[in-house]
């Protein structure tokens, strides 16, 4: 399957499908603009986790003044985000929300598993799918 072939228009009835970046797990999400702040709902099996919608655009800026490619680092919100990652950014305090974009506690991790697919599939950034060790960068 293509990297960036998805299907869904991102509501509830008709969710984004998308593939983590190693190409390995299907994985459902969609736009909730009626949440306070409006989120991203991501339904991987019967796991629902949420991420602020705001991880989009501040993801994008952020690559983009960064200028090269970025690990992704995916971790569980337990484990330690590698240093200089995607992941450790969007949990950083330094971050333009003051720490994690993930909402669900104990599930506010793997932001680069998830949320990158998405952010390529809307055309913000290019984004590797080797098995392990992916990077993304802005367009």
């Amino acid at each position: 399957m293509p990297a960036a072939e998805f299907s869904g228009t991102g509501s509830a009835n008709d969710p984004w499908v998308l593939w983590t970046p190693s190409l390995q797990s299907q994985f459902n999400m969609h736009k909730d603009d009626d949440h306070d702040p409006p989120i991203i709902v991501c339904t991987v099996g019967k796991t629902i986790l949420h991420y602020d919608l705001r991880i989009l655009d501040d993801m994008a800026a952020m690559l983009k003044e960064r200028g090269d490619w970025m690990e992704l680092g995916n971790a569980d919100e337990q484990k330690p985000a590698k240093e200089d990652s995607v992941e450790a950014w969007a949990r950083s305090a330094d971050n333009p929300i003051g720490g994690w974009y993930g909402l669900k506690k104990g599930l506010r991790g793997r932001v680069g598993n998830y949320v990158s697919p998405l952010m390529e599939a809307l055309g913000l950034v290019e984004l590797e799918h080797d098995a392990r060790g992916n990077r993304m960068r802005a367009l």
